[in-house]
């Protein structure tokens, strides 16, 4: 006997043998159980998940004689068997739409459903593969008919591109029930291929059925494809080495390989190192897939250990100790450099990718490691950046509530500050406009950034607003957030007096770019760590956001 292929062999007969999709199945199910089916479906999904497995389940169901009550279709019977082979069946046809796509077939097919099906029990089911292949005007022979369907006629459209359906035919959707099916993950792949598995009599290992179910991408067809594969050349035999030699993976020690090169910046390295790799005959492309998902796991590792990654004991092990060497930072931007070959299609112009993964491989041993500012001023021997916390810290006493318009009271108590007291307070004003995001209102700092200050009596300002701008423009509670924000810098809260303009010259606002901003930010950034600016000298730094 002729052999046939596992993703055929294996293929479901019953709603509840198809894997991950039960809320497609298990609705389909009770549809036909309560005699409550649909008269047209679009089942979308990516390849390989089950959508036209599950459109024979749904037709085998409504036809089968020996139906049980749940509405499960025996499977064994011969309605059954020739529905779910595809053989020819009277009344359950398959069509694929990228050969058949035009309006004549379209035209042929609506005169085909208008005859009644063989048996008055029996359903007429079309299914409808690869369905937006379709033209606009295929679909336009098929919209009344499926508005108004003939009595015992089922459509079952299967599609991988339902987004094609709603650009050139988006009234089908309205007239038909939509299933969305999922990708499968991993584990439920893993657990299929292990049945398989031992109903063929052949051994595998688990770290071997992982890698064929991470490189079928969610799709159940694809993996017992490969199954496929790997059982013709081991004849039974299923190791990690073995699906690798098959599906021209690279082997996980050149990716820890790759990491010490990065890590150790040995440039030189890179390139005997793609050589190893075309001379031994590795797809790069192939390569740079796994570089990408082997960078993605040692994210993961460094972010929430090695027990989050679903890989063999040593090699989580070996990633634990390669992801010491990297910060959490640098990985996200090896990542990130590492998705931008693809995302831009760079690998898909070229007949010949060496050169881009030679620089891209470049690229991330060249990268600088980040170090955190803290750190860098501790290691010279500063104190850190941020002190402990009080664990016991006193609040301090809320500022009286006050109007824009009035004099703010003077404070009745000093407020805690981490400035020297006395210092000036056109200075401390200025620096809390420069600091105001965040701790003065919305909008308060765009307006005093053109007022006039000055000085009033020994422990007072005076703020004129600029020309055009009123009491009433200021947002509510300006002069208590404000007196607060200065008490920060001070070892009190200053009185405020803020009156319209023409009580004192107004100045204009200042145009500031936003390389000024960030100078003036950096600039600040230095004068609270006099330590940052001595690293800056004497490591030859530079500052950036």
């Amino acid at each position: 006997m002729s052999h046939t292929a596992l993703a055929r062999k294996y293929r479901p007969r019953r709603f509840a043998e198809v894997a991950t999709q039960e809320h497609v199945s298990e609705t389909l199910r009770r549809a036909v159980s309560a005699d409550r089916t649909g008269h047209a479906y679009l089942f979308c999904g990516p390849r390989g998940v089950g959508k036209t497995t599950l459109a024979r389940v749904l037709a085998m169901a409504l036809n089968c004689p020996a139906r049980t009550v749940e509405g499960e279709p025996c499977g064994m019977c011969e309605s059954c068997s020739l529905i779910w082979s595809g053989r020819t069946s009277l009344d359950v046809v398959e069509i694929d739409a990228a050969s058949n796509r035009g309006v004549d077939d379209a035209r042929s097919l609506r005169e085909r459903a208008m005859y009644a099906p063989s048996d008055e029990h029996r359903f007429k089911v079309y299914i409808v593969d690869e369905a937006h292949m379709l033209t606009r005007e295929a679909w336009n022979a098929l919209l009344k008919i499926l508005e108004e369907p003939p009595p015992r006629v089922m459509f079952i459209f299967a599609t991988t591109e339902p987004q094609r359906i709603q650009q050139s035919a988006s009234p089908i959707l309205s007239r038909c029930q939509r299933f969305d099916f999922r990708r499968l993950g991993v584990a439920d792949i893993v657990a299929r291929l292990e049945q398989v598995i031992a109903s063929e009599g052949a051994r595998a290992s688990a770290e071997a059925l992982r890698i064929i179910a991470r490189k079928a991408d969610g799709g159940m067809r694809d993996a017992l494809s490969l199954l496929d594969q790997v059982l013709a050349l081991t004849g039974g035999e299923v190791a990690p080495g073995s699906v690798r030699e098959v599906l021209g993976l690279v082997e996980e020690e050149r990716f820890l390989e790759l990491f010490d090169i990065i890590h150790g910046h040995r440039h030189r390295d890179v390139f005997s190192f793609v050589e190893a790799l075309v001379d031994e005959g590795y797809d790069l492309v192939e390569f740079y897939h796994g570089l990408v998902e082997s960078l993605r796991l040692l994210l993961r590792v460094r972010l929430d250990g090695e027990e989050s990654v679903d890989a063999g004991g040593e090699y989580r092990a070996a990633l634990e100790a390669r992801a010491r060497h990297f910060e959490a930072a640098d990985l996200v931007r090896m990542l990130a450099m590492a998705a931008d070959l693809e995302s831009q299609g760079s690998l898909k112009r070229v007949s010949q990718p060496r050169v881009l993964i030679e620089l891209l491989l470049l690229r991330l041993s060249h990268l600088d490691h980040t170090v955190r500012i803290e750190d860098l001023i501790e290691g010279l021997g500063g104190a850190p950046a941020r002190p402990a916390p009080d664990p016991n810290p006193t609040p301090p006493r809320p500022l009286p509530p006050s109007r824009p318009s009035a004099v703010a009271p003077p404070a009745q108590e000093p407020v805690s500050s981490s400035a020297t007291t006395g210092a000036d307070l056109v200075t401390a004003f200025k620096t809390v406009l420069r600091q105001g995001r965040g701790t003065l209102p919305g909008g308060l700092p765009t307006i005093l950034n053109g007022a006039s200050v000055e000085k009033a009596g020994e422990s007072g300002l005076r703020i004129a607003l600029p020309d055009g701008m009123g009491l009433d423009d200021l947002p509510r509670n300006s002069v208590a957030s404000l007196r607060q924000a200065l008490a920060r810098h001070l070892d009190y809260a200053p009185e405020i007096d803020i009156v319209e303009g023409g009580g004192a010259a107004p100045r204009a606002p200042r145009a500031v770019s936003p390389q000024q901003v960030r100078q003036e930010r950096l600039e600040e950034l230095v004068e609270r760590e006099p330590l940052l600016a001595r690293a800056v000298e004497e490591l030859d730094l530079e500052l950036v956001d």
